[in-house]
């Protein structure tokens, strides 16, 4: 068994910019696609981050640790959704103190209209980059980076 070279603090920085570069790089033509209607991404990466969760619904907490967004904005913007018929608030019936976030029906059709539209666009803008063997190789690596987070103690 091979030992494994851990990499110095340049090339693991070098790593994290070439990776930042290029995701602020397709980040901005999504964000400028004209495909979100009157929802901006954010939302939809909320509407998005509930769709995936059991039952549509989670904490509010949890569905926080999925977006990158203050708990302060982050529940701003639920109010938002739910004045438009999008998510619904209600208490946790474990505890009666969490709050839980559900997709409603409507905004249930809505994730599943824009994400349609927005995998054709992230194909649009990916997929011409690189083969299929070379996305399955990145989607593994961020999955590694991202799982390790856990491991790794703050700085």
């Amino acid at each position: 068994m091979t030992e494994r070279r851990v990499p110095s603090a340049r090339e693991a920085a070098e790593a994290w910019e070439s990776l930042f570069r290029a995701q602020v790089t397709v980040m901005r033509r999504l964000l400028a696609d004209d495909i979100w209607g009157d929802l901006s991404m954010r939302e939809y990466d909320v509407l998005f981050t509930l769709a995936l969760a059991p039952g549509e619904t989670l904490r509010l907490r949890e569905l926080n640790e999925n977006i990158l967004m203050a708990q302060s904005s982050l529940s701003r913007m639920v109010e938002r959704l739910e004045k438009r018929g999008l998510v619904r608030r209600h208490p946790a019936p474990e505890d009666g103190r969490g709050v839980l976030v559900s997709l409603t029906e409507e905004g249930s059709a809505t994730q599943k209209e824009l994400g349609r539209r927005h995998v054709r666009s992230i194909a649009h803008y990916v997929a011409p980059a690189m083969d299929a063997d070379e996305l399955t190789r990145l989607r593994e690596l961020t999955e590694t980076l991202r799982a390790a987070q856990s491991d790794i103690d703050d700085f």
